[in-house]
């Protein structure tokens, strides 16, 4: 009986014990649970104190390059078309498109049969004139002078005859008659003379008849030139080296005078066309350097120099045309190939940049920006200079290693912000 008491009695004193342990249990969480909502409350504080964390942009210096970037096409400062200067059929093209050319290598060539003819024509037209001028030299001028002679001599008898037909006429030995026959007698022997003399004259050096020998002969050879030249119209080469970029003839064509046969690149200089937008101008001067990249070879990049800027805006589509030439000449550019181009329009060895991104009113001529300054986003006006590149050159408002906050931040002038700053763009 002893035994069931004790075992009786146990179980309750274990329930006492219990019992007694439950109200300091509970009185323990009341103070856990302020102690965690201190700590909450502490850590808020805190973050308000400190600010929001931001990701901010710094202010650095770097050399600073201004350009302007456009799209042009390849194209040699000058085009030559090739055509015929004579009617005639097409007999040989020993040229394909796209093929170089060397300076007075054939490119077409023209059925020449009756060039031909038409030079030995020529040919024996000079050798006739040049007959007549030595007929007129050998012959007729001899024969003039010898003619002269007898007229003169003639002139003297009839003289002579007149003077006795005179005395005897004195004398009354002989009729009026007579006389007057002697007189005329005299008169045309010396007529006769004078048409002698003039014939000779014009077989003479300074002579009618000589200047129209010498100019017939004349008129012979300028022919002979004519037609050797007409005969090279038969066979078209090309005036300077280059590429041919366009074929328009092929072997049998009647071709005429006019008509556009091959088109022809010349060597030298490779230009790049580009046209831009008028609100450029302002900042283009002949003589700035420049990148060229090929759309087929992006990763090359060819120097090149603004030679050209056309002094005339297009009204339709307000832009304006330029040239640079890519200095090398290099190959790979071919006739009318896409190229970019960027042309550096300012150059600043030291520059104070500033991220775009974070400028307010970037536009306007009032930007400004959020500043970090003790932990606060401070307004702060600037003004700004060149831009490119997603980067504005600061002229004045901000120093070199300001934390400047992003356009697209939640943060308001004059809050607290804990900066984070990106890294700085090396050059």
């Amino acid at each position: 009986m002893t035994g069931d008491v004790m075992n009786d009695l146990l179980p309750r004193a274990q329930t006492q014990t219990s019992t007694a342990k439950t109200p300091r249990t509970l009185g323990r969480w009341p103070i856990a649970a302020s102690a965690v909502g201190l700590l909450a409350l502490s850590a808020l504080g805190v973050r308000w104190w400190l600010g929001p964390r931001v990701t901010t942009d710094t202010v650095h210096r770097r050399e600073f390059v201004q350009a302007v970037v456009a799209t042009g096409r390849v194209e040699s400062p000058h085009r030559v078309d090739i055509g015929v200067q004579i009617i005639g059929t097409v007999v040989r093209v020993p040229v394909t498109d796209g093929q170089a050319v060397k300076a007075g290598e054939r490119l077409v060539e023209l059925e020449s049969a009756e060039l031909s003819a038409s030079g030995k024509q020529a040919d024996i037209a000079v050798t006739q004139a040049r007959a007549r001028l030595r007929q007129l030299q050998e012959v007729q001028g001899p024969v003039a002078m010898q003619t002269l002679r007898q007229a003169e001599a003639t002139l003297a008898n009839a003289r002579s005859a007149l003077a006795r037909s005179q005395r005897l006429y004195d004398q009354g030995l002989v009729t009026r008659t007579d006389l007057d026959d002697a007189t005329r007698a005299a008169q045309l022997a010396d007529a006769q003379v004078r048409l002698t003399q003039k014939q000779l004259d014009t077989t003479g050096p300074s002579g009618s008849d000589r200047a129209l020998a010498l100019a017939n002969v004349a008129a012979a050879t300028a022919n002979v030139s004519a037609t050797l030249a007409r005969s090279s119209y038969a066979v078209v080469t090309a005036p300077v080296a280059g590429t041919l970029i366009g074929r328009n003839v092929e072997v049998g064509d009647v071709v005429q005078p006019g008509r556009i046969l091959m088109t022809l690149s010349p060597e030298g200089r490779t230009q790049v066309v580009v046209s831009l937008d008028e609100k450029h101008l302002g900042r283009l001067v002949v003589g700035q350097p420049a990148l060229v990249s090929p759309d087929a070879y992006p990763a090359l990049r060819l120097p090149a120099r603004l030679v050209y800027i056309n002094p005339g805006v297009d009204p339709l589509t307000g832009q304006v045309e330029i040239k640079l030439d890519v200095d090398g000449e290099p190959a790979l550019l071919k006739q009318n190939m896409t190229v970019s181009v960027d042309i550096e329009v300012a150059r600043r060895p030291r520059a104070l940049l500033v991220s775009l991104a974070s400028v307010h009113d970037a536009e306007t001529a009032a930007p400004w920006v959020l500043r970090v300054e003790r932990r606060r986003a401070i307004r702060t006006p600037i003004r700004l200079g060149l831009r490119a590149g997603g980067v504005a050159e600061v002229l004045d408002g901000l120093g070199e290693g300001n934390q400047v906050i992003p356009v697209t931040a939640p943060v308001a002038a004059g809050a607290r912000v804990r900066a984070v700053a990106l890294p700085t763009p090396r050059d």
